[in-house]
C-alpha cells in the first residue's frame, strides 16, 4: 500500500514538473501578436430605414424642371455591415466599416412630371421615377469600448465619416450614373462574449448625407437626408 502511494506521488510530481517545464519553454507573445489580438471582426445584418426628403430642383444648372418641387422617397430594405475594430486602449480605437444594401430611390412630384419629353420619365403630377441602386458604404471612425459591462454586455460607441456610393443596377438603374456622397455616422452597440474569441453584438447606427442625384441636374435638390440602421450579428477576435 505504501509502495503504491509512493508510486502515485512520484507520478504526480513528474506530471507537475513536466507541465512547468512546458510552460517555461512556451515563448511569450511578440509585440505584433499582442497587437493582432486586439483586432475584432464583426458581421452584422442591418435594417435599412431611409428618410424622405423634399426640395426644389436647384436653378442655374439648365434642368428643365428647375425650381419645381421634387421628393426623394427611398424604399426600406435589409442590408449588411462588416466592421474591423482596433481598440488600442479602452477609450481610443479605430473602426473601419463596409456596408451594402440595394433599394429603389424613388423620385416623385411636380418636377418629375415636367421633365423634358426626351427623358421619357413622366407625364402626370403623380409621376414616380424609381432608380434601383446598390449602395456601398466605406467609413472610418473613432472607437470607444467601455472597459466594464452592464449585465454582461459591453457598451461600444463610434463615430466617423467616409464615402457612400450609389451604383445604379444594370436592370433597374435606368442607365443613371454612379454617384458618391460624403457620409457621416455614429453608432451605439453592445457585445456579449461567448468565449475569448467569439461573441454576439447588437446596436443602432445613423448615417447622414446629401440625397443622391446620380449626377443629373434634374434630380439636384441638395437636401440632407438620413438612414437608420438597427443591427445584430456576431464578432470574432484574432
Amino acid at each position: 500500500m505504501i509502495r503504491k502511494a509512493f508510486s502515485l506521488l512520484a507520478l504526480l510530481l513528474f506530471a507537475g514538473v513536466t507541465q512547468a517545464a512546458s510552460a517555461q519553454t512556451t515563448p511569450p507573445p511578440t509585440t505584433l501578436q499582442r497587437q493582432l489580438r486586439k483586432f475584432e471582426f464583426s458581421f452584422q445584418g442591418a435594417g435599412i430605414f431611409n428618410s424622405n426628403v423634399t426640395g426644389n430642383v436647384i436653378p442655374g444648372f439648365g434642368a428643365p424642371d428647375q425650381g419645381l418641387s421634387l421628393t426623394e422617397h427611398p424604399s426600406n430594405t435589409f442590408g449588411m455591415v462588416m466592421s474591423i475594430d482596433f481598440p488600442a486602449t479602452p477609450y481610443f480605437g479605430v473602426q473601419f466599416n463596409y456596408g451594402f444594401s440595394r433599394y429603389d430611390e424613388n423620385f416623385e412630384g411636380p418636377a418629375v412630371a415636367n421633365f423634358d419629353a426626351t427623358q421619357n420619365i413622366g407625364a402626370t403630377p403623380t409621376a414616380d421615377y424609381p432608380v434601383q441602386a446598390d449602395v456601398e458604404e466605406y467609413t472610418l471612425g473613432y472607437l470607444v469600448e467601455i472597459p466594464y459591462t452592464i449585465d454582461g454586455l459591453q457598451p461600444i460607441f463610434s463615430a466617423g465619416f467616409g464615402p457612400m456610393a450609389f451604383k445604379p443596377t444594370p436592370l433597374g438603374g435606368e442607365e443613371q450614373q454612379e454617384k458618391a456622397r460624403m457620409t457621416y455616422y455614429y453608432s451605439m452597440s453592445f457585445q456579449k462574449d461567448l468565449s475569448h474569441k467569439f461573441g454576439l453584438n447588437f446596436g443602432f447606427r445613423q448615417l447622414f448625407f446629401l440625397a443622391p442625384d446620380f449626377g443629373q441636374n434634374y434630380f439636384l435638390i441638395l437636401k440632407h437626408t438620413t438612414t437608420y440602421e438597427p443591427t445584430a450579428g456576431f464578432y470574432f477576435r484574432y
